[in-house]
């Protein structure tokens, strides 16, 4: 279940001057995506990721909540990295998950080998439900016989904390990690743990960041909590990286889920930490 290859990196972090810049970009993003909630709204936020995404960008639409509504895609390969642009009512969703779309934005216009897509509707009432973007999304690929060999869902990128009990942990777990906020999460079922290790030891090898990385039963809490759950009900391997969402950030789902709030740094150094985790999968596919 804990066992991961590599270290987790604890040591100083000195931001680069790329690293700085890509900071500024994903702020920008943040605040844009963030200013309002996105639900009943969803063709705003896909305006704007689809014009950050480029003329290559591709749309998938389904109907969800009595509406016609959209997935947008660019790339290619077996590598498919996502994020749901939606908010639950009355949040503008900064961290959750705006943070996230904003790295998707970054990721995808670096041109790695991989298929980035931004998914409509996996908050409540479509979680774990047949009208998911990424549940859609899943399905078609299974059934039109799609390669996939790895999914990475990215779900809440932007909280961090270095104080001593900013961590919680579901039941079952708290004894085995630290209790500081300030890493980001591999996440995976049992059955995905292969793919939980490869990407974490990618991101070790690659990334001065600290990291922890989980593979455990689907029963325990959070484990299927991302658009990755519909990738592997469909076979396919697939694994959520996360800040841990409500275990780290108190403002999860509320009115004050805002930008100012997020740690656009430290979010800029895992995605390019991700960026390495990216090609290192897509070049273990060929």
């Amino acid at each position: 279940m804990v066992g991961m290859p590599g270290r987790s990196y604890d040591g100083p972090i000195e931001f680069t001057a790329e690293e700085r810049a890509l900071a500024e970009r994903l702020r920008a993003h943040v605040e844009i995506l963030a200013a309002s909630e996105r639900n009943t709204d969803l063709e705003r936020p896909l305006r704007y990721i689809a014009a950050q995404l480029g003329p290559q960008v591709r749309f998938q639409e389904f109907r969800s909540g009595g509406r016609m509504v959209k997935n947008a895609e660019v790339g290619a390969g077996g590598v498919v990295v996502g994020a749901h642009y939606d908010t639950v009512p009355g949040s503008p969703g900064a961290d959750d998950n705006a943070s996230a779309v904003a790295a998707l934005i970054e990721l995808a216009r670096m041109r790695l080998p991989a298929r980035f897509v931004a998914f409509a509707n996996e908050e409540m009432p479509y979680f774990h439900t047949n009208e998911m973007g990424s549940q859609a999304y899943a399905a078609a690929a299974r059934s039109s016989g799609q390669r996939i060999d790895a999914m990475i869902s990215l779900e809440m990128l932007g909280c961090y904390s270095d104080a001593r009990g900013s961590q919680r942990y579901p039941p079952g777990v708290s004894s085995l990690y630290p209790d500081r906020g300030n890493f980001i999460a591999f996440v995976g079922d049992i059955g995905a743990r292969a793919l939980v290790r490869r990407a974490i030891g990618a991101f070790r090898r690659h990334a001065q960041f600290p990291s922890e990385g989980l593979a455990a039963p689907a029963v325990i809490e959070g484990v299927k909590r991302s658009d990755h759950w519909p990738f592997r009900v469909a076979g396919f391997p697939a694994i959520m990286v996360t800040d841990t969402a409500y275990n780290r950030y108190p403002h999860y789902h509320l009115a004050s889920d805002t930008p100012e709030k997020l740690d656009y740094l430290r979010m800029a150094r895992v995605t390019l930490g991700l960026a390495a985790v990216i090609k290192d999968l897509a070049h273990e596919a060929r």
